[in-house]
C-alpha cells in the first residue's frame, strides 16, 4: 500500500490489544467509534476508505456515519452491518448470543470472552491467534445502534464473506452458521 502511495491505519479499541489495561465494564461501541474518529481528526485523514472486520463492521458503520465528509468508502470483510436499532447481538443466532452471554456470566460478569477459532483454521494459525485474542465488555455487543449514532449513511459499500470473492453476502442477522460474521453488500451514491 505504502509503494502505491497510501497510507494504513489500524486503530486499537479502547481496552483491546495494547489498550488491554484501558479495560473497563463501561467501554461500548461508542467508545470505540470514538478511537477511530479520534485517528481520522489528530491524523487529519481525508478520502479514507474505511474497513472492518467483524466487529469492527459495527464500528466503521458509526464512523462513516459521523465522519462522512473525511470517508470516501466503507469496505465490509466478513463483517457485521447493523441497520438503525440494532445491536450486535441482534445480528448473531440465538444460540451463539447464548454463548457470548454464558460467558459473561461465567468470568467476571462484565466481558465476552472470545469466539472460538474458527475450525478450518490451521494449527499454527490458531496457535499464534490465540495468543491475541482478549474479552470485551458486553456492552460492545449490547448496545443498540439507534440515532444519533447510526443514521442513513450515503457512502459507496461494498462487501466480502469467506474466502472466495463470489461467495455470497448474506444480509444482516441472516447468519448461515453459529460462528459466520454476517454483512450486507449495498452501493450507496455520494452525499
Amino acid at each position: 500500500m505504502a509503494a502505491a502511495g497510501h497510507a494504513f491505519f489500524a486503530p486499537t479499541y479502547t481496552g483491546l490489544g495494547e489498550r488491554a489495561h484501558l479495560a473497563r465494564p463501561e467501554n461500548d461501541l461508542e467508545t470505540h467509534i470514538q478511537d477511530v474518529l479520534g485517528v481520522l481528526k489528530c491524523e487529519e485523514l481525508r478520502n479514507v476508505v474505511l474497513i472492518g472486520h467483524s466487529y469492527g463492521g459495527m464500528v466503521a458503520t458509526g464512523v462513516a456515519d459521523r465522519a462522512a465528509e473525511r470517508v470516501a468508502q466503507v469496505i465490509y470483510l466478513d463483517a457485521f452491518v447493523p441497520e438503525d436499532g440494532q445491536s450486535l447481538f441482534d445480528l448473531v443466532p440465538g444460540e451463539h448470543r447464548q454463548r457470548q452471554l454464558e460467558s459473561v456470566k461465567a468470568g467476571d460478569g462484565w466481558r465476552v470472552a472470545p469466539n472460538p477459532v474458527p475450525p478450518d483454521t490451521s494449527e499454527e494459525d490458531a496457535a499464534w491467534v490465540t495468543k491475541f485474542r482478549m474479552p470485551q465488555s458486553v456492552r460492545c455487543f449490547s448496545l443498540d445502534c439507534r440515532e444519533p449514532i447510526f443514521s442513513a449513511c450515503a457512502l459507496p459499500t461494498a462487501a466480502r464473506s469467506g474466502s472466495s470473492p463470489t461467495a455470497p453476502v448474506p444480509r444482516a442477522g441472516r447468519s448461515t452458521s453459529s460462528t459466520q460474521a454476517t454483512a450486507r453488500m449495498s452501493r450507496r451514491p455520494m452525499r
